[in-house]
């Protein structure tokens, strides 16, 4: 994301009817003498079984018969089958937002219409910005998310993305927020990628300012954002190995802004996380490997967890 313009951001149990019989099955007159038969033949092998054992004479025995059926074993109890949903963020949702979209630059005319923000009015989404190389923001951000997503739901997450490359273009940077909204979303998370001058190096989150203007009212937000905030720039610097943006706030790594359309208008707590700058080659070539790619993804998804399952994702 180009500094400092807006950004967008089933098992019931089924009744059991038994097989018909076959039609060979023998007649109900030989099915009853059978069911007569049996219990009788099993009673007098029974009593003879009782007679030979009282058998005294000098074969020696007490004469009594002790023996008794052993107890049947005691049975342990089967361990419960996991959910496979079971997790650490089971009953969570969490809303990804991968920033821009790579169809955007087919449509440029499209991303320029300007949506109402709250406190003003912005372009409704844009481009991104790309590494000296070309590699495309768009791109980046869809695969940190999609890597998150991955991460999240086996930890029993919800996961909801605002788009997954399933779009020609957007969305808008309205919709994005209200995608978070409607999902009701106990945290969202903005994924981007800065463009600033090369030299600046580093990662940044941008929590929302309070605003409370037109359809914005960031007020509930504010605190709760802030400590997802705060909590995912920590877990991200772990896993990445790097540094806080040092040209950001002096080097904190935190930043505040009431100038975007993704935060303005969000009613559930989010960020966005500028997870390093494209146009210094240093941090480009961090940016473009898969694997350091994956080690974004699993600090996103270890500030999330930190987050949710510390009682601050709540919904009230």
């Amino acid at each position: 994301m180009s500094a400092p313009g807006p950004v967008p951001p089933t098992i019931a149990g089924v009744p059991h009817s038994p097989a018909s019989p076959p039609s060979g099955r023998p007649p109900r007159s030989r099915r009853l003498l059978t069911a007569v038969a049996v219990p009788v033949l099993l009673l007098a092998g029974g009593l003879g079984y009782g007679l030979a054992g009282r058998g005294g004479g000098d074969g020696g025995g007490t004469g009594h018969d002790d023996a008794k059926a052993a107890p049947a074993p005691a049975r342990t109890p089967a361990s419960p089958v996991p959910s496979p949903s079971a997790g650490p963020l089971s009953g969570k949702v969490v809303v990804l937002d991968p920033g821009h979209n790579p169809g955007n630059r087919l449509h440029t005319a499209d991303i320029k219409r300007q949506v109402d923000v709250g406190n003003g009015r912005k372009e409704c989404d844009t481009t991104g910005t790309e590494t000296n190389a070309g590699y495309p923001e768009a791109e980046f951000t869809l695969d940190v998310v999609r890597r998150t997503r991955k991460l999240l739901r086996a930890r029993g997450a919800e996961v909801r993305l605002t788009h997954d490359g399933d779009r020609k273009f957007g969305p808008c940077v309205d919709e994005r927020a209200e995608i978070g909204n409607e999902a009701e979303a106990d945290a969202a998370v903005s994924v981007h990628a800065d463009g600033a001058p090369a030299g600046a190096r580093g990662f940044h989150v941008i929590m929302p300012g309070a605003v409370h203007a037109g359809k914005a009212d960031t007020r509930a937000i504010t605190a709760p954002s802030h400590d997802l905030g705060t909590r995912l720039a920590a877990s991200f610097a772990k896993a990445t190995g790097t540094s806080p943006a040092t040209y950001i706030n002096g080097g904190t790594g935190l930043d505040t802004r009431s100038d975007l359309g993704g935060l303005n208008l969000s009613r559930v707590p989010k960020v966005f996380l500028e997870c390093g700058n494209m146009r210094d080659a240093t941090d480009a070539g961090l940016l473009s490997a898969a694997e350091w790619r994956e080690r974004a993804a699993r600090g996103v998804a270890a500030g999330l967890t930190a987050y949710l399952t510390a009682g601050a994702g709540e919904k009230s």
